[in-house]
């Protein structure tokens, strides 16, 4: 009977075993990103130190543009790792014919749902009553008339209100539903707390009850939305963390929407964009994506021509700015995905065992490369997920059997996962007759 206790993972091979785990499933790594990023050094640094900036009380952003296959999504996670790094609270929310961006009350709800601090994920609860508990602390510390529960409760009502003081002036929605909050919390009432919480975060649920007992007039709607997240970052602010963080993938949806409501979304990214330069949204960093064609096809922001003036490219001369509002990104390579094939080496040794250099060499790796490509019309930068699974799959095997020899054992058959290909994937994949 075996009665030895469960492995123990120090951190670094946990978070090298997730990175290992996330190929297999052919997803981004929830951390480590920096570890199997190549060729980024540069946009890297750009994004750093506009976090920096936006720490301090600055409000920015950076579009992140490139076709398929380009890295889009990876470099936003990778963004929002670095700003986590930095003290933010991140989130991360996907456009989607489901979620576009002009129903603004549900693009809300997600960045709320989806709101990440360094420790933890969905995080909303935790950020808001952290600053509760800073505003109850600065109190105690103050001297004020008593620290007994009741004039505790009421000066740190004080406190919110004055904190929340700017959005209350125009809308005194959100400072209601905080005050609700922290009266329902104190006196156990956990179901109106609860709806509190569900209000502040856009739920849909949340109805005409609840409005009434906390007092909350108007709706969460295109005119509001960007004080309620102003307010958000004020809380976030307040509970100690460096500001928020936003990555906002896949504006390419936008394009499928009718003319009315595309123009109605670029509408809003331009306000976005113009509440950060006039200081509306002090804190607050946002990250898009999209492909060329959301900039320069025919509906794309061409339509609203002052958000193009806002986020065009002064020169491309082949000297690469990632200091305009735009990264480009190059589609990815051969060379590249060698590069990322070879950290992956170091990552999977240090989750499981050393890889037989012998079995898998560079040569190996370059022959695996171009044996998927042959079956995607040459097109490496639409492989790298796949190439990923496959790659880990072979050092999977490696290491389980020790007479594996994946020079004469690894086939490529589109055929076996077919099903699992994204549509990109699958246009250019080659039938053979």
């Amino acid at each position: 009977m075996n009665t030895s206790g469960p492995e123990q993972f120090d951190k670094v091979r946990f978070e090298d075993t997730n990175i290992i785990n996330s190929i297999r499933r052919g997803t981004v790594p929830a951390g480590g990103l920096e570890k199997i990023a190549v060729g980024l050094g540069m946009e890297e640094d750009v994004i750093g130190k506009q976090l920096d900036y936006v720490a301090s009380g600055g409000g920015d952003l950076k579009f992140i543009r490139g076709d398929y296959g380009s890295g889009k999504t990876f470099i936003v996670a990778r963004a929002l790792e670095i700003a986590r790094q930095k003290g933010f609270v991140t989130s991360y929310i996907v456009i989607s014919p489901q979620n576009p961006l002009t129903r603004i009350k549900s693009v809300y709800h997600q960045i709320c749902t989806n709101i990440r601090t360094p420790a933890e994920e969905h995080a909303l609860k935790t950020i808001i009553d952290n600053w509760l508990y800073a505003i109850e602390e600065r109190v105690i510390g103050s001297g004020g008339r008593s620290t007994e529960e009741g004039d505790l409760e009421e000066e740190a009502l004080i406190e919110v209100e004055s904190a929340l003081a700017t959005i209350s002036r125009v809308n005194s929605s959100l400072s209601a539903a905080i005050r609700t909050y922290y009266h329902a919390n104190n006196a156990g009432e956990f179901s109106l707390a609860q709806a509190a919480l569900g209000w502040i975060s856009g739920e849909a649920h949340i109805g005409r009850e609840f409005k009434q007992k906390a007092g909350i007039r108007g709706i969460l709607d295109e005119n509001t939305a960007l004080l309620y997240i102003s307010g958000l970052v004020k809380i976030i602010l307040g509970a100690g963390y460096s500001g928020l963080a936003l990555g906002i993938d896949e504006l390419d949806t936008t394009q499928m929407l009718q003319r009315p409501q595309r123009e109605k979304a670029y509408n809003l990214i331009y306000q976005f964009i113009d509440s950060l330069d006039r200081g509306d949204m002090p804190n607050c960093y946002l990250l898009f994506t999209a492909t060329p064609s959301f900039f320069e096809g025919p509906r794309g922001i061409r339509a609203l021509p002052p958000l193009v003036d806002r986020i065009s490219i002064v020169n491309e001369d082949g000297f690469k700015n990632p200091r305009q509002p735009q990264i480009i990104l190059e589609r990815f390579n051969a060379e590249k995905l060698g590069n990322v094939a070879v950290r992956v080496l170091d990552i999977y040794g240090n989750a499981y065992s050393l890889v037989d250099r012998e079995r898998v060499s560079h040569r190996f790796i370059r022959a695996m490369v171009q044996k998927l490509t042959k079956k995607f019309g040459g097109r490496v930068d639409v492989i790298p997920r796949i190439f990923l699974k496959e790659f880990v799959d072979v050092l999977d095997k490696c290491e389980l059997y020790e007479h594996y020899n994946p020079w004469d054992a690894y086939e490529f058959d589109p055929e076996r996962i077919k099903s699992d290909l994204k549509e990109e994937e699958e246009a250019v994949m080659v039938i053979e007759v």
